[in-house]
């Protein structure tokens, strides 16, 4: 089994993430940890209530950060023409949600768990990485306790989707991401080299939800939107972001790679830019790059297989 905090901004594609983590036999959910992104953290935490009550799911929700680590930086707005006004394709939900929050916030849920479980828990981070940077911050040991972390976010060798060289998640807080980068901890990065070519059609989720129970068809019905928004990219269907990061988690084997330091780009034009230095390749001494971990970045993936892990995952309740 694998223990596994998710840590999302649901989100559309958190939505379908979520419910694949639930629904996977090797997959022990420990707890959800909300951050800002593609809602208010307010927003992204109510959605979080929400699936865990309609899809029952047993895993406690954890309230995380709200703003930047570096405080300095300007809020941008909320991505509501992708995700909808309330971050859930606009489907109807309540403003609030009768259920009780973890009363840590969500860096402290990560420690805690993390020491509970000592080189057992795997870290799945699908928004930005804020949650994260502050866990480290706080209790810098918990790189050597963590079992590892798996992203969603980033790109390396195609274009950025909110600017020319930056991916939503990295962009929304660059320094929290460098954080998490260059910690000494094993990171997977799964970012638009890999998810951009991992496209899930309206037929193919609406035949999901014609075989599926409630909560595929709940699923169906939240994407529609965000299926409309992505025609520019894509031919009448979604990519599946956050869901190829939690299949890495169970199914490293459907993913090529390569390896090598990363750091992250904090301002300038280049703002939120994911840059590697690949093993075995030699420059000169730099106090940027030198000593820093060797992390996994994903460069391939059998997508039709993805996809078909996914369904017969959320199939499979």
């Amino acid at each position: 089994m694998h223990k596994v905090i998710y840590d999302t901004d649901p989100g559309v594609d958190d939505a379908m993430a979520l419910l694949f983590l639930h629904r996977h036999p090797e997959i022990d959910l420990l707890g959800i940890t909300t951050v800002f992104g593609n809602a208010s953290v307010e927003t992204t935490t109510r959605n979080a209530l929400f699936l865990k009550r309609e899809w029952n799911i047993p895993a406690p929700v954890s309230k995380g950060a709200s703003v930047t680590i570096d405080s300095a930086r300007a809020e941008r707005p909320w991505p509501a023409m992708v995700h909808g006004d309330n971050g859930l394709g606009d489907i109807d939900v309540p403003e609030t949600i009768d259920l009780p929050l973890d009363p840590r916030p969500a860096h402290r849920f990560i420690i805690d768990t993390v020491r509970a479980h000592p080189g057992e828990v795997r870290l799945v981070a699908v928004g930005r990485m804020t949650n994260l940077a502050l866990a480290l911050k706080e209790d810098p040991e918990i790189a050597t306790l963590a079992k590892d972390v798996v992203i969603m976010g980033g790109n390396f060798y195609v274009p950025g989707n909110v600017s020319p060289v930056a991916e939503a998640n990295i962009h929304g807080d660059p320094e929290a991401a460098d954080i998490v980068m260059t910690a000494p901890w094993k990171v997977a990065v799964i970012g638009l080299d890999v998810t951009a070519i991992t496209t899930m059609s309206r037929s193919y989720l609406g035949e999901m939800a014609a075989r599926g129970d409630k909560a595929v068809k709940q699923l169906d019905a939240l994407s529609q939107s965000y299926i409309d928004f992505y025609k520019h990219a894509v031919e009448d269907g979604m990519m599946v972001h956050d869901s190829c990061a939690c299949v890495y988690a169970v199914a490293p084997e459907l993913f090529s790679s390569i390896s090598g330091a990363v750091r992250v780009v904090c301002g300038g034009i280049a703002d939120g830019q994911t840059i590697v230095r690949r093993d075995g390749r030699h420059f000169p001494p730099d106090g940027a790059w030198d000593g820093l971990p060797s992390q996994v970045v994903c460069t391939g993936i059998e997508s039709e297989r993805v996809l078909d892990l996914i369904r017969n995952t959320l199939l499979a309740a």
